[in-house]
Parts: structure tokens; sequence; C-alpha cells
């Protein structure tokens, strides 16, 4: 017992004796007198075996230690601290400083501001909704009740394994709960993110964008939906002639495909349009009666026309850009490209 009462009383003429405002020396000090596997540690560890009636004795000067050991700490923690700040006052203010990088927005986000900002010049709102939808939204309201052969177009990604709930598959959800809640005339975009279980290639993901149009009012026809496209494409892609082919989409009737002649001016154009200088860009068509009716506007007052495109494909066209994984892999090479465009 005495040995173990000079012990203590040797580390604290240590504890005592310590004087420094190095920060790894002082850290040394606190790991060998507090740390976990320190010699307080120990001590306290063989408190246990002390005699009962020496453990008051013993108690008390591992108490005294402990004390000194932590005030010294706290003591070299406040001088190390001083030393530093009186360091900083002989920095030279005068140098430069370290460069700042800016940071730029997503080459997505910048073609989905360029193509908003053309529509709201002719009267288009912007809308959104949820990406979790229900089938009603998503299916239903739009011509593709349960069992249509349509719905197998689209490989969707269910919730929880429920089937009325669902990832969106398109952004037409949002079109269905906007002509659910506003009575027309209605004009107005809905961008967002899509979701399909799709395999992962250079040309097809499973997380994409489309931005969708509608326009529903009375005497609306197909021409107003040709001088529209034609309007967009003149204005982001430079291009003036266009083409609409008969297409399918069971919510529009009639339904079309338009095309842009891109031009066969380089190798890159032989390539992208197959050598035929056309290039699909979008869907589009006028709203079918019965997505109307589902949506309580009447068909015999309103009709309306609709257009999609997956902006994903735009950018990359516009930014000659052949792989889509490339906007969703963060590579800041990649993204640094588009810093100034933002």
């Amino acid at each position: 017992m005495e040995q173990m009462i000079e012990q203590i009383k040797t580390h604290l003429a240590e504890v005592e004796a310590f004087q420094s405002s190095d920060p790894e020396e002082i850290e040394h000090f606190r790991i060998k007198f507090l740390g976990k596997k320190g010699i307080l540690t120990s001590l306290f560890a063989a408190f246990k075996d002390v005699p009962n009636d020496q453990k008051k004795t013993f108690g008390q000067q591992l108490n005294t230690l402990k004390v000194a050991a932590n005030n010294k700490l706290e003591e070299s923690k406040k001088t190390s601290g001083s030393k530093a700040k009186a360091s900083t006052t002989s920095i030279d203010y005068t140098r430069p400083g370290q460069p700042i990088e800016v940071g730029a927005l997503h080459p997505i986000s910048i073609l989905r501001n360029q193509v908003i900002d053309i529509f709201s010049q002719i009267g288009f709102s912007l809308s959104a909704g949820p990406e979790i939808e229900d089938d009603w939204h998503n299916f239903t309201a739009l011509n593709l009740p349960e069992h249509h052969p349509a719905r197998d177009m689209q490989d969707t990604f269910f919730v929880q394994t429920n089937p009325d709930i669902l990832l969106r598959t398109h952004t037409s959800s949002v079109q269905v709960r906007h002509m659910e809640t506003n009575r027309p005339p209605i004009r107005t975009l809905s961008p967002g993110r899509v979701f399909r279980n799709e395999d992962i290639s250079p040309r097809s993901h499973c997380v994409f964008h489309q931005l969708e149009g509608l326009y529903i009012d009375k005497n609306v026809s197909f021409a107003d939906l040709k001088q529209t496209l034609l309007y967009f494409i003149k204005s982001l892609f430079g291009k003036s002639k266009i083409r609409l082919r008969p297409s399918y989409f069971p919510f529009t009737e009639p339904s079309a495909e338009v095309d842009i002649y891109w031009g066969l001016e380089t190798e890159a154009d032989y390539r992208i349009t197959k050598g035929t200088g056309w290039l699909e860009i979008m869907g589009c068509g006028m709203v079918d009666p019965q997505v109307l009716t589902n949506c309580n506007i009447n068909p015999d007052e309103y009709a309306g026309y609709a257009f999609g495109m997956g902006l994903e494909r735009m950018a990359m066209l516009l930014y000659g850009i052949d792989d889509i994984r490339m906007f969703y892999e963060n590579d800041i090479r990649f993204l640094q490209q588009f810093s100034s465009m933002g």
C-alpha cells in the first residue's frame, strides 16, 4: 500500500512539473494520465484490491492526482490556444488568397430553365406534383385502365409491393392533378424526374427528366399545337423544318411524333440521324376527350393539346453527349464544362 501511495506522489510531482504549449506534447500528456489506458485508469482499476481500512487514504491521494492532471491539461490547452492566436496576428493579409471554386448549374437544370423560359413567353406557367404517385393519376385517368396493354410500355417501380402506389413513370400525372384542381383555360408546363424499371445503358436510364406541356381551352386545334412546337424548336434548336408522324399515345387522339430536320453537314449528323437528316425529339397530340372527362372537364366545350419531351435526350443533342450516364455520375471534369452556361 505504501508503495502505491509513493507511486501516486511520483505521478503527482510529474503532473505539477509539466509545462508545455506544444499541442502534440499536451496530447501525449492527456493520453498518458487521462487516456483509457492511462495511469489514472490503471490506478482506479487497482482500487478494488486495496484493503478496506486503507481505501480512504488511497482514494484521497488518487483524487488529488486526478484533479491535478485535469487542471494541468486545461491550463496547458489555454496556453497553447493563446500561442496559436498570437501566431495568427503575424499573417500577411496583403498576400493573394486561394481561389474559390465557383459552382454551376447541372446541364439538365440549364436546359430545363431554357425550355421553361421559351414557353413562359407564350403564357405557360409551371405545375408540380409528387414523384410517388397512385394508379389513378399515373395510369387510369390517362386512359390506361388495369390490364391495358399500353401499360407494358412502361416498366414501373411499385412501392412496397402495393400495386396502387408507384414511382411516376411520366409527368403526365402532374397534368391530371392540375386539371382536377384548375378550370380552363389551362396552359401549363410540368417538368420533373420520372422513374422506369429499365436497364442502364449509354442510351437509357432508370431515372430521367421529362417536361410536358398542356393547353386546354375552347376552340383549340391541331394547328395550334403545330405552331407552338414550331416556335419552340426554332427558339431552342434554331431549326425551322419539322414533320409530324402519326403515332399512338393512350391519352391523346390523334397522336404524333415530332421530328426536326437536323441536317447532314457533319459525320456526327449522319450518325445521330442514321443518314436521314431527321431526328425524333418528342411526342404530342390532342388530349383525348375521355381524359378531359376523367378530370371533370366537359369535352363538348373544351379541347386541348399536350406534348412531352425527355430533357436528357435534348441535352445530349444540344451538347453533343453520347452517353446518358454522364449526367448522373457527378464527374467534376464533365460538369465543369458547363460552368459558363448557368
